[in-house]
């Protein structure tokens, strides 16, 4: 898959958007300021904006764009450090990946969202479910809450070791916290049914297909793992072999720490004896 994503980058990296990061939370401000003069009017203004399958069928198109504007949590202080926490993390993996790769990866997760939206409305309809009120519920399952939470799975599996403060106190390896965060949406899929279950693995399967897709498999390979078992077979039959070999007992230096090995000078050809044997061994002429 590396070398399928090389040739795209080559062919259009040149309209990758720097920093993409940065409109993604200018969208979020202009969500959450819609989210307030909603409420000092009395109205919902970003259900005119939301992903709702139902309506978009019914000519609303622009939300297949508008969506993703829409904020994944109501404001407040925590909401803040979590949005300046998903912009460092994506400005890093920004960095590591290159702005085209990144910029794939964000739009991948917002496109198989969109695709798991319909899906799901699919699905009820061929059920018979009410469709208005089954799109309504699908724009508030599907939102970029779970493609956030792709840039996090993406930077633990790059940086596991990375340290972060948890409860702004306790220093945690960031793979662990992955590891509980997927924990947890498997319970969430578990126990929240099919609608839940296809929010989260279409919203996350952009990490499923880069974290996969891009792995270095060759390390696990029949052939690699027959090169390394003779590299090792090998290397033992190196190590086994002596320096020093008595011609009369046979002993070696791995016999003994004290043992010592000495040429004899009045034999013919290149003899080698212990201590014990060089001075009573018979001379070969």
């Amino acid at each position: 898959m590396n070398s399928f994503l090389n040739k795209l980058e080559r062919r259009f990296g040149k309209y990758a958007i720097n920093n993409l990061a940065k409109y993604i939370i200018g969208g979020y401000i202009l969500g959450y300021a819609m989210m307030i003069m909603g409420m000092l009017s009395r109205s919902y203004l970003l259900g005119f904006v939301s992903l709702d399958p139902y309506k978009i069928l019914h000519g609303q198109i622009w939300r297949l764009v508008t969506w993703i504007i829409v904020p994944p949590q109501s404001l407040d202080l925590f909401t803040i450090i979590m949005l300046m926490l998903y912009y460092s993390l994506s400005s890093s993996l920004e960095r590591t990946w290159g702005a085209f790769r990144f910029n794939l990866y964000i739009f991948s997760g917002m496109l198989f969202t969109i695709i798991g939206a319909f899906i799901l409305y699919g699905i009820c309809y061929v059920s018979g479910a009410p469709m208005e009120s089954i799109g309504n519920t699908i724009s508030r399952a599907f939102s970029t809450y779970y493609v956030n939470m792709s840039i996090f799975l993406a930077f633990a599996a790059e940086y596991p070791d990375m340290q972060l403060l948890f409860m702004f106190l306790i220093p945690i390896k960031i793979k662990w916290l992955a590891i509980a965060d997927v924990i947890l949406l498997v319970y969430q899929i578990i126990t929240n049914g099919f609608s839940v279950a296809i929010a989260i693995t279409a919203s996350l399967l952009n990490f499923i297909i880069f974290f996969f897709g891009t792995r270095n498999y060759k390390y696990v390979s029949p052939s690699e793992i027959h090169r390394r078992q003779t590299f090792k077979r090998q290397t033992r039959q190196v190590n086994n072999v002596t320096k020093h070999k008595c011609a009369i007992c046979g002993r070696t230096e791995k016999d003994g720490d004290n043992l010592e090995f000495r040429f004899c000078s009045k034999c013919n050809g290149n003899y080698e004896y212990c201590q014990d044997h060089l001075f009573t061994h018979p001379h070969v002429k």
